[in-house]
């Protein structure tokens, strides 16, 4: 571990000396290995952070390898999709979530690799670092903080940045 890495646990978050309030799944830290679509975990482990996306309405790009959300942009959560677990556009035909929401929550993404970019059906797509609805409130799987807080934290993050979850 070194102090570039981003340590979630059940208790927060600690990230360049720093810890952070944070949110996890409604199904908690669970093994990897027991993580399925749906089942609102977060699996345990360590990840890359391979991607960060901003809404441009709401925020200046945080970073300077940040890209642009469009009305259109979606992510793919169907296992039974070509393109489970990755960025599509409108029109998509499989399930998707909206990238561009009327709420805050995905103004700012970190995009993981959790079962990216050859995704294993029925693994669990998208772990993202987003922001939260409320404090500590849980997500569906992915990682969530203060708004204030993810922005400092993405404008820090480096390449060689990793996500080591804790159960």
């Amino acid at each position: 571990m070194t102090p570039l890495d981003l340590v979630v646990t059940r208790n927060g978050a600690w990230f360049l000396g720093r810890h952070f309030p944070c949110s996890v799944g409604r199904g908690g830290i669970v093994p990897a290995r027991d993580k399925r679509e749906g089942d609102g975990a977060t699996p345990s482990g360590t990840h890359r952070i391979v991607g960060m996306l901003y809404h441009p309405a709401r925020l200046t790009p945080p970073a300077d390898w940040a890209l642009p959300t469009a009305p259109a942009d979606r992510w793919s959560d169907d296992s039974a999709d070509p393109d489970y677990n990755l960025m599509v556009r409108l029109p998509h035909r499989f399930s998707h979530e909206r990238l561009q929401r009327p709420d805050p929550l995905y103004d700012l993404i970190l995009i993981t690799d959790w079962n990216w970019p050859q995704a294993e059906p029925g693994r669990g797509s998208a772990i993202f670092i987003h922001t939260w609805r409320r404090p500590r409130f849980p997500t569906a799987g992915c990682v969530a903080f203060a708004r204030a807080d993810l922005l400092w934290i993405a404008a820090r993050i480096r390449h060689r940045t990793r996500l080591i979850i804790r159960g």
